[in-house]
């Protein structure tokens, strides 16, 4: 069965690869994009407005850090121009009061600062920039003063999960209206450093009592979602929804991806927003078609009666275990690559937690 090919919910527009920051979980390929392939914000105010004409209600300006963008604001002004709702998710260390202002003007509706950690030694370590907890912290503020509603995200690990508690108190004193509490998923560079992010059982566990708790607590004040983790489940999840179903990513230099990392996948051609139009990669091009539906799957996932349900799982997990992009998740019990998953667990639970940093001109050593 192929599904209705029905329009983008949103669009990822991943405007530089360039960050202050060094997160080695960062959902940015290995090989980063350099600033002289970056679209134009003339290029990006077209991709916005055949994403408006497409039908995509929301537009996330991501990176990277797109504050590194010195024509952030015309990039705002030009995603409000297009009539599309523009969610600015950034560090927040490098936008001060002024720029901040500008980007209100240009036409800026919501901002999603990610966070590290609850505490100042514990982010700076994780981000690899010292000092870069108490920029963020100034910056909330400055986003409740500026009248634009916050969400905080903090991606969910080893290292932070303990201290989930003091997160969501720290997004409640920062006056965010929403938390996003997304577990690590384990592509590029979290891959590289899955050893030491990969939460035990325990750790899992107990988060998820927190967030249970927490949510009917803070009802009204503080909404909290919450992605869950793979690789302590028995099912698979739909990733980003289903393959080509809800979210489409354009990366700094105009390639068109379902997801973040579907650029890793081998035997791909993904299309270009330089040379098509918005509408054609999403409805036409082989690379958005290739796994949409259930025509693509192999047994057990073919036969199974969630198949409309998860989809299939995840692509792009699939092939970083096994190296078969076809292949049935290893998440899901079912699958006869299941055992590598408790395979990892085994390895973090001896790692020494080091990190290999993001780095923009430096490839991390290989895993395994």
């Amino acid at each position: 069965m192929t599904p209705a090919v029905n329009p983008p919910l949103g669009l990822l527009a991943e405007l530089t690869h360039r960050c202050p920051l060094r997160c080695p979980y960062c959902s940015n390929p290995l090989e980063l994009e350099q600033a002289a392939q970056e679209l134009s914000a003339a290029e990006w105010g077209r991709v916005f407005q055949e994403a408006a004409e497409l039908g995509v209600l929301q537009l996330h300006l991501s990176g990277g850090e797109p504050a590194a963008r010195r024509d952030l604001e015309a990039i705002a002004a030009q995603a409000s121009a297009a009539g599309l709702y523009s969610n600015l998710i950034t560090s927040g260390v490098s936008i001060d009061a002024r720029r901040l202002a500008a980007l209100v003007e240009a036409g800026l509706d919501h901002v999603q600062l990610s966070i590290q950690a609850a505490d100042a030694a514990t982010a700076d370590r994780i981000g690899g920039m010292p000092g870069g907890h108490g920029r963020k912290l100034a910056f909330a503020r400055m986003v409740r003063e500026a009248g634009l509603p916050l969400t905080v995200n903090a991606v969910l690990h080893r290292q932070n999960l303990d201290s989930l508690p003091a997160i969501i108190d720290l997004a409640l004193d920062l006056g965010a209206t929403r938390l996003e509490l997304a577990h690590v998923q384990y592509h590029g560079w979290a891959y590289q450093n899955r050893a030491a992010l990969l939460p035990s059982r325990a750790q899992l566990e107990a988060a998820t009592a927190t967030i249970a708790a927490a949510r009917p607590a803070l009802r009204g004040r503080l909404v909290i979602d919450d992605v869950a983790p793979d690789y302590h489940a028995q099912r698979p999840k739909a990733c980003m929804g289903g393959w080509g179903s809800t979210v489409m990513v354009v990366t700094p230099s105009g390639q068109a991806l379902p997801c973040h990392a579907a650029a890793g996948l081998p035997g791909f051609t993904f299309p270009n927003v330089r040379s098509n139009p918005l509408r054609a990669i999403w409805r036409d091009s082989e690379a958005f078609n290739r796994f949409r539906g259930t025509a693509w799957m192999p047994e057990p996932c073919r036969g199974c009666d969630r198949r409309e349900e998860d989809w299939g799982g995840c692509r792009c997990q699939a092939f970083a275990l096994t190296g078969d992009a076809t292949a049935t998740d290893p998440v899901c019990a079912l699958s006869p690559h299941h055992a590598l998953l408790n395979a990892a667990l085994e390895e973090a639970a001896t790692s020494d937690g080091s990190f290999q940093y993001r780095e923009m001109r430096r490839q991390p050593a290989s895993v395994g």
